[in-house]
């Protein structure tokens, strides 16, 4: 072998412009090997070519299995302009290798045949290939490997100049690279398939975010899945709101100290408390003045309470539990329209209750409350990964010290601080635009997902409004008729509190067919007046407030405390409409947008 001539080996699948590369590297005076069907083509298009074996002197072996595995070929690849390298490659009397053209068949391609084996997916799995490319990517400081023909061209102009430079060899090696690490993934993902769908790895899932969409499935790629599936079958948004559901109450119970509780739809809160005790009124406008033990229970009353933020929002929600389940909360959740919980764990007699939900399907779910997420997360959107760090800011009472105004304020009281603290912390798990209220441990009002920061505060007061109206005497002693619904009582209190009531036909007739004696409408003057009532109520925003509009609206629900980022060219306007609503606000110093 001429030590002056450089050597090129090439083992393709795709052979996308193949026989103008080989003439290329030939013109310019590079020895080709090359294995199996790409020394076949070459070969017979003319262009002068050896086998592999010609520097392994051992024959392709294994029905083509074994054809570059071997000292002489790799020794070659890995070798550097190291006098310690030199020495051992003239010792085994091997050459170095300058260039690797590899790429692999598609492995999507095996196991998207209908009703492929493993045998058979299993025999499709290339070594060489990928060994190959691996080794020379790993040297690319002197080797250059091209894994994607559409690199030819580029290759061949700059070999004729005289010198490949160090950004294309960089940029190939990460080519080269990304070829084998999705090659490597799609091996694993068939045989996750295969090996964990027992639950432990791999939990295949009903459908996507629609029904058309399958397969679905949920998965590590390391370790097993954080939660256990107790009853009932799981889909991917049950799963997108349980997930995002049990990291708020763990960060409430976390920076609270409480039981935290979080009713969740569509990747949003619906309402979310820790256990604060209930007063007379709230366990009837939370409909559960009638459950045993409640008084005794902090995750009952979460629950409680977070279920009767809205209940309205809340109707087939899924439910996230910081705590072990006890009788009481199951008892809650038994009676309630709701697709599944997920929770730190059951009790016996509790797990019995939830069991009997939705004819034995109800979905239950219990996580590993020791599970740390990865500090690097990533999405898929239309093929495209986007990656970014785990919002893992640490929220809590200590976080609203920054008083901007009034500046002679004194600190915020302890109720204060943990209503700021509920709302911001709901924030963190809200799909952005955001704004909350909260009062009494929970959260009163939200508004999710509105792309102007008005119609956020809007949305969350207007909630408050109605959830406060709901303590008003007209409300607590509505005289219902006999077997009317929980469903339908909510729908019923929403119409009357809302101002929506329907004026005549059968919708009214309907309305009117749940009472023994039907309530009188709120006038726009006992609405107001009513409301007016509504005080300490803290409010928070995933953002800075651009405007003015949001302080007065907020006002109007009973705000006596506002936390939000600042930045805003309008910051001294929103502050002064705040001082001189009396309104204290607080800086909260970091965006919390949630996608």
């Amino acid at each position: 072998m001429s030590s002056g001539c450089k050597t090129a080996i090439l083992s393709v699948y795709d052979k996308t412009g193949l026989l103008d590369l080989a003439k290329g590297l030939i013109k310019q005076n590079v020895r080709l090997l090359a294995s199996g069907g790409t020394a076949k083509m070459i070969r017979e298009s003319g262009f002068a070519v050896e086998d592999v074996s010609a520097i392994t002197h051992a024959p392709e072996m294994l029905a083509g299995r074994v054809k570059t595995l071997h000292p002489a070929v790799h020794a070659g690849i890995l070798a550097r302009d190291l006098a310690s390298d030199e020495k051992d490659l003239a010792e085994q009397n091997i050459n170095k290798v300058d260039y690797v053209i590899c790429n692999l068949y598609p492995f999507k391609d095996t196991v998207a045949k209908i009703n492929v084996t493993i045998p058979e997916a299993v025999e499709e799995i290339d070594v060489g290939g990928v060994t190959l490319i691996r080794a020379a990517a790993k040297n690319h400081t002197r080797v250059t490997i091209l894994s994607d023909p559409n690199d030819y061209p580029e290759f061949l102009g700059e070999l004729e100049k005289g010198e490949i430079s160090e950004r294309s060899r960089n940029l190939y090696a990460l080519k080269a690279f990304e070829h084998t690490a999705d090659y490597d993934a799609s091996i694993s993902e068939f045989f996750r398939k295969q090996y964990a769908s027992d639950g432990v790895q791999q939990l295949p899932l009903r459908y996507g975010a629609n029904p058309h969409q399958k397969p679905a499935a949920a998965f590590v790629k390391s370790g097993k899945l954080p939660f256990t599936v107790l009853c009932g079958s799981p889909g991917y948004i049950n799963l997108l709101d349980a997930l995002n559901a049990w990291f708020l109450v763990r960060e409430l119970k976390t920076a609270l100290g409480h039981a935290a509780a979080a009713s969740f739809k569509h990747v949003s809160p619906a309402g979310a408390a820790i256990g604060v005790p209930l007063t007379a009124d709230e366990r009837k406008v939370c409909m559960v003045d009638d459950i045993e033990g409640l008084e005794n229970s902090p995750l009952a009353q979460a629950y409680a309470r977070a279920r009767g933020a809205d209940r309205m929002s809340s109707f087939g929600d899924m439910i996230a539990l910081s705590d072990v389940v006890d009788v009481p909360t199951a008892k809650i959740i038994s009676r309630e329209v709701s697709d599944g919980v997920i929770a730190a764990g059951f009790e016996d007699v509790a797990l019995e209750i939830l069991k009997k939900k939705k004819g034995g399907k109800y979905l239950i779910l219990q996580m590993d409350p020791e599970f740390k997420p990865s500090s690097q997360e990533s999405r898929t959107v239309g093929g495209i990964t986007l990656t970014q760090g785990r919002n893992d800011v640490q929220i809590s009472p200590k976080s609203f010290t920054s008083i901007i105004t009034p500046k002679e304020s004194a600190p915020l009281s302890d109720s204060a601080l943990r209503d700021l603290a509920v709302a911001t912390i709901t924030l963190k798990y809200t799909q952005s635009n955001s704004v909350a209220y909260a009062l009494n441990g929970q959260i009163i009002g939200l508004g999710a997902g509105q792309q102007s920061r008005i119609h956020c505060t809007r949305l969350a007061g207007d909630k408050a409004d109605n959830w406060w109206l709901r303590f008003n005497p007209r409300v607590l002693d509505i005289k219902w008729k006999k077997g009317v619904k929980r469903a339908d009582k909510s729908n019923a209190i929403d119409l009357l509190v809302s101002g929506e009531l329907p004026k005549d036909g059968p919708e009214r007739e309907g309305y009117e067919s749940f009472f023994e004696e039907v309530p009188v409408p709120f006038s726009e003057d006992e609405r107001s007046e009513w409301i007016s009532k509504l005080k300490e109520v803290a409010v928070s925003s995933d953002a800075f407030f651009p405007f003015i509009d949001n302080v007065y609206r907020a006002a109007r629900s009973g705000a006596t405390y506002i936390a939000a980022p600042t930045g805003s060219q309008n910051d001294s306007a929103v502050f002064s409409a705040a001082e001189t609503l009396g309104i204290t606000f607080i800086e909260q110093n970091t965006r919390l947008f949630h996608h």
